[in-house]
């Protein structure tokens, strides 16, 4: 039987301004500037600075040339569905990844001073080695196998397929091996290991062969397993040894760097500049909140194009170029126009929503305390403001304020509610905090495993479930009890 189905689907529509307004809240401060400085460029009609005291906002209307040229210039009125333009914020979510830019701004890394790079820097020292020919084409090509951390994650086969294929270099895994020996001697220590094992043996090598360090050798070497695991009983018994002397090995294996390219100061890295957008103090134990005056940026419609329109109305003779003209100037004073009262929604919308946001988490904001964090989702936000969730999402995914207790992502004072052993509703980070804090202060000879943290975590009046509190410690990046283990 063939079955019929009219589905309904309600799809909202706005104006091309009302999408670039919704972009415009989404920017923080320094992409919101970038927007400004490129509205400036290429709109002649605005320009920066204190406008002058003439107001030409209502001077002249649209009607009275759209009278006189309307001649090939019909305008089309479209509505933009959007699911087209805003797919990025179907889930308006504070548990969406965001960083200091928006979704729509592209990329840009701040400038950095030339320097070396790191394989330039393997480079320079390989030089000062005596290799034959076959040797040195081996060892550069090492070289740049070697990845940021400092590793070669390939196996030596491939090497040396990799070699005969783009190099015409035909040579053996033995003959590689002995080279890949002369590059691990190069600086930093541990570099071009080709594991964690590999690259802690390379850098206890260069040490003074101490007692505590031969024993790290000797563990490392032959027990690595027993160690990551920190089976620490098993090792004392393996190789008869006291605990002093095991704690002795294990502060010398602490003291290494399991990431030997990380720490390469030519090593050039983007560095992620946060500009705050408001700022939180506390005056006379009120809050005081200020919104970035960078986002307050002083923009005025020029003078010059309504002086143009002027002379426009008070020709006699209106020629077609000069209609032209006069409906170029129209448009990009409609668009000036438009740019500056958007600014005013956006600084409006801003504050509007932070100022909800801080009164509403009063008294973490007086106190600095995570646990007096209030459970609090968007549409609460959204509801005190009378916005749309997806406002409040712009907002919170992308802003930064300035506190007494440093500078925080907005969306981070977001949180969902758990139920307490007296019904009242709790915020999961003041769980999370209490959790971080009971960890804390464990006896690391005997950590806390996720049972008993739950039991402990019940009698504090919170009944969290084990997997909760697994799922609520992995957040954390906290790791399991016998991996927090200390001797």
């Amino acid at each position: 039987m063939l079955k019929q189905q009219l589905s309904f689907k309600l799809s909202q529509k706005l104006s091309p301004q009302q999408i670039q307004l919704m972009k415009m809240i989404q920017l923080p401060t320094q992409a919101f500037e970038q927007r400004i400085s490129q509205e400036l460029e290429e709109n002649p009609a605005l320009e920066g600075g204190k406008e002058e005291s003439e107001n030409f906002d209502d001077e002249f209307s649209n009607d009275e040339f759209d009278d006189n040229y309307d001649e090939g210039n019909e305008v089309i009125e479209t509505d933009i569905n959007v699911d087209d333009y805003l797919s990025d914020d179907e889930v308006p979510s504070y548990k969406l990844s965001a960083n200091n830019y928006s979704a729509d701004d592209e990329e840009r890394q701040m400038p950095y001073a030339a320097g070396t790079s790191f394989t330039q820097h393997l480079m320079q020292q390989l030089s000062t080695y005596r290799l034959d020919e076959e040797e040195k084409e081996i060892a550069e090509f090492l070289v740049g196998s070697v990845d940021e951390s400092g590793y070669i994650r390939r196996e030596l086969q491939e090497i040396v397929d990799d070699l005969a294929f783009t190099q015409n270099v035909y040579t053996t895994e033995d003959k590689v091996e002995k080279v890949l020996k002369i590059v691990q001697e190069l600086d930093p220590a541990g570099v071009a290991a080709r594991d964690l094992q590999e690259c802690l043996l390379l850098q206890l090598e260069r040490r003074e062969h101490t007692p505590p360090v031969a024993l790290a050798i000797e563990i490392i070497e032959d027990s690595f397993d027993h160690f990551s695991k920190k089976h620490y009983k098993k090792l004392i018994q393996k190789f008869d040894i006291t605990e002093d002397q095991l704690r002795d090995a294990i502060h010398e294996i602490e003291g290494l760097n399991p990431k030997p390219g990380g720490t390469y100061s030519g090593n050039t890295r983007m560095v992620e500049h946060v500009v705050p957008d408001f700022a939180i103090k506390i005056i006379d134990g009120e809050l005081d909140l200020t919104l970035n005056g960078r986002n307050a940026p002083e923009l005025h419609v020029s003078h010059d194009y309504t002086n143009m329109l002027k002379g426009y109305k008070e020709s006699k003779d209106k020629s077609k170029a000069q209609k032209d003209a006069v409906m170029f100037i129209k448009q990009k004073l409609d668009a000036a126009k438009w740019f500056i009262d958007a600014i005013k929604q956006r600084q409006q919308t801003l504050f509007v929503t932070m100022n909800a946001i801080m009164h509403h988490q009063e008294e973490y904001f007086l106190s600095g305390d995570e646990r007096k964090l209030k459970p609090m989702i968007l549409k609460d936000i959204a509801d005190k403001i009378n916005m749309d969730v997806s406002t409040v999402s712009r907002v919170a995914n992308s802003k930064y304020v300035d506190t007494p207790y440093g500078t925080k992502l907005i969306k981070d004072f977001f949180s969902e509610s758990m139920k307490n052993d007296q019904g009242e509703d709790v915020s999961t980070k003041e769980i999370k905090k209490i959790l971080e804090i009971t960890i804390s202060e464990e006896n690391k000879r005997k950590p806390l495993t996720d049972d008993k943290l739950a039991k402990i975590l019940l009698e504090k009046g919170y009944p969290i479930a084990r997997r909760t509190i697994a799922k609520y410690r992995e957040q954390l990046d906290l790791p399991v009890a016998r991996l927090r283990k200390e001797i």
